[in-house]
């Protein structure tokens, strides 16, 4: 799961040279949903928000593993029986949802849905589980057990039991095509936050960039950075609310379903990105695969940048990024 509670959007619904600022917020896909649009009229806006939330709930109803008659959930029922034809749109997607945990090392995995959730972040563990029901928790995790067929266009996960789950990168997707579709709709500038996974395009009618103020959640009361975004995306994976203690070691909420222990040491990564699908991916895998190899992964990709904050409340960023240009 991911957070974005530590990064806020920073703008005011206004009238400035014709151009109209509005934002509507709904509850969609289980989470408060944002559309912010720039234009002339708000019949306009609205007309064109409306269009954004169709878009939400139609590619909902290809992608969610709870809706029971997605094709998400026939390839989850069908688990270790038989391939399931999809058309391209979501063959693709899981396609490069696939490409993405090979970056990663499986540090990302569409089929971490298979996982047992032997882990509790309510309060109501007591003591660790056994190293033996770890190794379990995880035994039909694996995309490399993901089966494509181009030709044929079918998704077959090869073990029963198996399901995917594509919470991690769809809502990233969901805002790559709400944008896309408002833009081929001649809306010149906008703000999607789905969930916390934010892509922007445009600029306000002043002429100025979209800004986000990002807090370390170690100090939750301060912006320590504001970044311009244009044309760019952002998503941050954090796990400052749900960990456990153990023997004086911290547990996050986020599970590295190649160990099936949680991830250690980071409190929150921000990855900036060019779509928010790969944001959405990248956050996640940066955030399990920890600091040194995250940051490693992170400077090697064109176009990427990173913000992590590790457990002590240090902040660091990737070698594209320089903080001091951007700290409050």
């Amino acid at each position: 799961m991911k957070y974005l509670i530590y990064i806020l959007l920073l703008l005011n619904t206004s009238l400035i040279h014709s151009q109209i600022i509005h934002k509507r917020v709904v509850s969609l896909l289980g989470s408060p949903f944002e559309i912010t649009l720039v234009g002339k009229d708000t019949i306009e806006i609205n007309k064109n928000i409306d269009l954004g939330i169709a878009e939400v709930k139609r590619i909902e109803n290809l992608i969610s593993d709870w809706i029971p008659t997605t094709p998400i959930s026939e390839i989850n029922r069908n688990a270790g029986l038989k391939p399931i034809k999809v058309d391209k749109e979501l063959f693709d997607l899981v396609e490069r949802a696939i490409k993405m945990s090979v970056i990663t090392d499986g540090a990302f995995d569409i089929s971490y849905a298979s996982m047992d959730k032997i882990w509790k972040f309510d309060g109501s563990m007591k003591q660790m589980p056994s190293a033996d029901a770890i190794k379990k928790s995880v035994a039909k995790v694996g995309y490399k057990n993901i089966i494509l067929d181009k030709a044929e266009s079918t998704i077959f996960l090869k073990l029963d039991g198996m399901k995917l789950g594509l919470g991690g990168i769809g809502q990233g997707y969901i805002a790559d095509k709400v944008k896309e579709l408002l833009k081929s709709k001649g809306v010149v500038s906008g703000i999607i936050n789905v969930s916390g996974d934010i892509s922007t395009w445009g600029r306000l009618p002043n002429g100025d960039q979209w800004k986000i103020g990002i807090k370390n959640p170690m100090n939750k009361d301060k912006i320590f950075a504001m970044f311009p975004l244009e044309d760019t995306a952002v998503e941050t994976s954090g796990s400052y609310e749900k960990f456990v203690i153990f023997n004086g070691v911290r547990y996050s909420h986020i599970i590295d379903t190649r160990t099936g222990y949680p991830a250690q040491g980071l409190v929150s990564v921000s990855v900036f990105a060019k779509t928010t699908e790969i944001a959405d991916a990248l956050a996640t895998g940066v955030f399990v695969l920890g600091k040194d190899k995250g940051m490693e992964l992170v400077n090697r990709i064109p176009g990427i940048g990173c913000i992590m904050v590790d457990d002590t409340g240090k902040v660091f960023s990737s070698k594209n990024i320089d903080l001091e240009k951007y700290k409050k």
